[in-house]
């Protein structure tokens, strides 16, 4: 780096480094996964010394992690406000499985998956990942207690079936990375399972449901 691209640099306030380092290391993360999120990736991403991201995060195993929380909050948000359109929860359901299956996520599925490997020698990282999973089955709890309030959904443990979807979703998302089998055939599978434990008849989560809008750019 020539002394003008440093003096540059050194012209931002230091809320301005600090968002530019993350923005840098979510935009890593998302093009290559956590395991790229290093010191010397998120400094050339920036344009700036290793030096000066330590500087500002002097520990990456917490920049690694509030980067996944980072994510996956965004993800959250925005499958929560996807589904919402739909009038039912059983349309709802629906379209929540079909877009974790559709193919289109691997950037973060690929996130979860490093995570969780990482999160086996990271303490900090493994708890933003527990973090993360209770707010997803959270989530998915509050969309089969509305359907069992609707009286579209008939079981009396909406949270046990909530942690049994979540667990199938990641396990075939993950399974996806090495593209076995189709993600069709993963979202029947998934839609099959779950229509048994709620009391639905085959093949009332897997009819056709409009086409998702285009995701936005993280």
């Amino acid at each position: 780096m020539s002394s003008a691209d440093r003096r540059r640099a050194e012209r931002k306030t230091p809320s301005e480094r600090a968002a530019e380092i993350e923005d840098a290391a979510r935009a890593i993360a998302l093009s290559g996964g956590l395991t790229t999120v290093t010191l010397r990736g998120v400094a050339a991403q920036v344009g700036v010394t290793p030096a000066l991201v330590a500087h500002y995060q002097p520990s990456m195993e917490s920049l690694v992690a509030s980067t996944f929380t980072a994510v996956v909050d965004a993800e959250l948000v925005e499958i929560a406000e996807l589904i919402a359109a739909s009038p039912t929860a059983t349309e709802r359901l629906s379209r929540l499985i079909d877009t974790l299956q559709d193919g289109s996520r691997d950037d973060l599925t690929q996130i979860w998956v490093d995570a969780w490997s990482l999160g086996r020698r990271s303490e900090v990282l493994a708890a933003a990942v527990r973090v993360q999973m209770d707010a997803w089955e959270s989530f998915i709890t509050d969309v089969l207690e509305g359907g069992c309030d609707s009286g579209e959904f008939t079981t009396d443990e909406p949270a046990t079936v909530a942690w049994q979807l979540l667990g199938m979703i990641d396990g075939l998302n993950a399974q996806s990375l090495v593209h076995y089998r189709d993600a069709p055939s993963r979202g029947r599978l998934i839609a099959h399972a779950i229509e048994h434990e709620l009391g639905l008849a085959r093949g009332a989560l897997t009819a056709p449901a409009p086409a998702a809008p285009a995701r936005t750019p993280a």
